[in-house]
């Protein structure tokens, strides 16, 4: 039994308090909001808090929808999960509603471009929850992947930036990375989803062949990046990017069904801060040391 699994059974006051991290979607969001600092400083954009707040309150507002919506199968695939959703969700939802609310009037008011594509995060969530599209096989990872990669395309766009070849290149790998990690994230949905009806690449291939294909799909990607930093493409920052892939690749090896919350919600949930922490690090914390 991992340290990560033993935690989510004890009182131990860390562990509780990663799991209200987790289960309230903070996590998740300060994790799309890592995403957003880590396009800035790739492409050597100025760190701001307004689109960095934006970001934030849409992927709270978006989580805190798709755990409600998800409720059923929750229940059999992370109870609890569940429970604190049981008991939590509305207002956590009527947190996001707000700060979603607050964020949309800010782009509104200040008539920042592209404006309206503000809506797009919840068109994906309604189409991810809602309409069914998440049963056919690969595309809810699709749809996360893509919601994912909305992030520094948004940048690009509160920037001016939009359609730089380095925003879309970021965009393209958060996609894709993150359809990787949604991949794995449906190995410990197994039961439920399978009990549900609901075709992911676990339910078709089983855990040990879902491994190692997200780990293969990791290592292809993180050589595509290191093939373009090596022909002087980007510059050499951008091999950061083959870490995260490496890091991506490294915990698919050891995702199974009986992983507990803290693991697919801190371990893989975190990767996107991981890669912000490492990026501020090489950009700004050695020079100066």
């Amino acid at each position: 039994m991992s340290h990560f699994e033993q935690s989510t059974r004890t009182d131990n006051p860390l562990a509780q308090a990663l799991l209200f991290l987790v289960h309230s979607n903070l996590l998740i969001s300060t994790a799309a909001t890592s995403i957003a600092v880590a396009t800035m400083v790739l492409v050597d954009l100025p760190v701001r808090p307004v689109p960095l707040f934006i970001v934030f309150a849409v992927t709270m507002f978006v989580y805190s929808f798709n755990r409600l919506a998800d409720f059923a199968e929750d229940r059999q695939n992370v109870p609890d999960r569940a429970a604190f959703v049981s008991r939590y969700g509305k207002l956590l939802l009527a947190a996001g509603i707000v700060m979603y609310l607050a964020a949309g009037a800010f782009v509104a008011l200040r008539g920042v471009p592209g404006a309206p594509a503000l809506a797009l995060p919840l068109v994906i969530a309604l189409l991810y929850s809602t309409v069914g599209l998440k049963r056919i096989l690969l595309v809810k990872n699709l749809l996360v992947g893509i919601a994912w990669g909305l992030i520094p395309t948004g940048v690009g766009v509160y920037y001016g930036q939009f359609p730089d070849a380095e925003i879309i290149f970021v965009a393209g790998f958060v996609t894709a990375i993150l359809t990787i990690a949604a991949v794995v994230f449906d190995i410990k949905d197994i039961e439920g989803d399978s009990e549900e009806g609901i075709q992911t690449v676990p339910v078709l291939v089983g855990p040990a062949w879902t491994r190692r294909l997200a780990a293969a799909a990791a290592v292809l990607l993180g050589a595509t990046v290191a093939g373009v930093v090596a022909a002087d493409v980007f510059d050499p920052i951008y091999a950061v990017l083959t870490g995260y892939a490496g890091y991506v690749a490294g915990y698919s090896l050891f995702a199974t069904r009986e992983r507990g919350p803290l693991f697919y919600g801190f371990v893989i949930d975190s990767e996107q801060i991981w890669f912000a922490l490492a990026l501020i690090a090489i950009e700004y914390v050695l020079p100066a040391l």
